[in-house]
C-alpha cells in the first residue's frame, strides 16, 4: 500500500491509523505490566539528566511509565492525536514522531533537574498536539485548521497547565520541548501543493 494519502481510500486511512495507534497504546500498557511484574526494572530506561550513559535511553523513555495511572493519563490523548496525525500518511507520521521523541528526550536530558528520572509518552503527546495545531495553518488546509481549533478547545487548557514551571511531579521541561518540536515538525514535514494548485483559505 502506498504511503501517499491521496492513493488510499478513506477507509484504508482510517483503518491503518486506528490499528497503528491501538497497537502503540497496547504496547505501552504491556510494557507497564512487564515493569510491575519485574519490580519496576524498566524504570531504569527513564532519562537521568546530563549523564552521557543516559543518552541511550532518549528513545526508550518515551515508551516507559511510572505506574498504571501514568500510562492511563497518556493513553487517550496519544490515541486520538496520534490517530489524527497518522491520517496524513505513515511515512510522515513516523518522521514526525521520531523527531519529537528524539528532540524531547534530548531536551529532558539537558534541562531536567539533577538526579531526576523522566519517562513517559507525554512529551510525544504534547508534540503531536503542537504538530496538529500548526500543520493546518502551515499548509493552509481548511480541514487542518478545523482540527487545530477542535483539539485546542479540548486539550488547550491542560497543555498550558502542563508547560507551566510551577508544576510539580511532572516534567514541564519535557512537555515544553515536545510542544516546540511538534510545531517545528509541522514546518519541516509540511506537504507542498503542486504548482498551479489553488489554495483555499478561510
Amino acid at each position: 500500500m502506498s504511503d501517499a494519502p491521496g492513493q488510499w481510500s478513506r477507509g484504508d486511512r482510517v483503518r491503518v491509523a486506528a490499528g497503528l495507534m491501538l497497537g502503540w497504546v497496547a504496547l505501552l500498557w504491556l510494557l507497564e505490566v512487564v515493569d510491575v511484574a519485574t519490580g519496576h526494572a524498566l524504570d531504569d530506561f527513564g532519562i537521568v539528566p546530563r549523564d552521557p550513559a543516559e543518552l541511550t535511553d532518549v528513545v526508550p523513555a518515551a515508551f516507559m511509565h511510572f505506574g498504571f495511572g501514568h500510562v492511563a493519563a497518556n493513553s487517550v490523548p496519544l490515541l486520538v492525536l496520534g490517530f489524527l496525525a497518522a491520517l496524513g500518511g505513515l511515512r510522515r507520521f513516523a518522521a514526525v514522531c521520531a523527531l519529537i521523541i528524539v528532540a524531547d528526550g534530548l531536551g529532558v536530558w539537558l534541562l531536567s533537574p539533577a538526579h531526576s528520572n523522566t519517562a513517559g509518552a507525554s512529551g510525544l503527546v504534547f508534540g503531536l498536539f503542537g504538530f496538529l495545531l500548526a500543520t493546518g495553518f502551515v499548509e493552509r488546509r481548511p480541514l487542518g485548521v478545523l482540527v487545530a481549533v477542535l483539539i485546542a478547545a479540548v486539550w488547550g487548557g491542560s497543555i498550558l497547565t502542563g508547560i507551566a514551571p510551577t508544576q510539580t511531579g511532572v516534567s514541564w521541561q519535557g512537555h515544553l520541548v515536545g510542544l516546540i518540536s511538534g510545531v517545528a515538525a509541522a514546518f519541516l514535514f509540511r506537504r507542498r501543493r503542486p504548482a498551479g494548485t489553488a489554495t483555499a483559505g478561510l
